[in-house]
């Protein structure tokens, strides 16, 4: 049975947008390990459903559909924000 893991995208470090961080995505975990290809070197493998990603708008949303199609899954909790609240003044002090 394969595995899910639903969880929401953290706000990108580097910029200070919020963009898509309220969707909830599904992603299907790996159920063997990539080997290495002997002509070239390159990790791969035959399953294609780890390269799956889908999005959803809500939790109960991503949920369903992992049901609706017998998919085993967990749920990681959204990265609590910790807003640092400072003035520009305390950047001379």
């Amino acid at each position: 049975m394969k595995t899910a893991r639903i969880y929401q995208k953290p706000k990108n470090a580097m910029q200070s947008g919020r963009a898509r961080t309220d969707r909830w995505q599904l992603e299907i975990e790996p159920v063997s390990a990539q080997t290495p290809d002997p002509l070239t070197g390159w990790a791969g493998g035959g399953d294609t459903t780890s390269q799956l990603r889908l999005g959803f708008a809500s939790l109960e949303e991503a949920t369903a559909y992992a049901e609706r199609e017998g998919l085993a899954y967990h749920v990681v909790p959204a990265p609590e924000r910790k807003l640092k609240l400072q003035a520009y003044a305390d950047n001379f002090r």
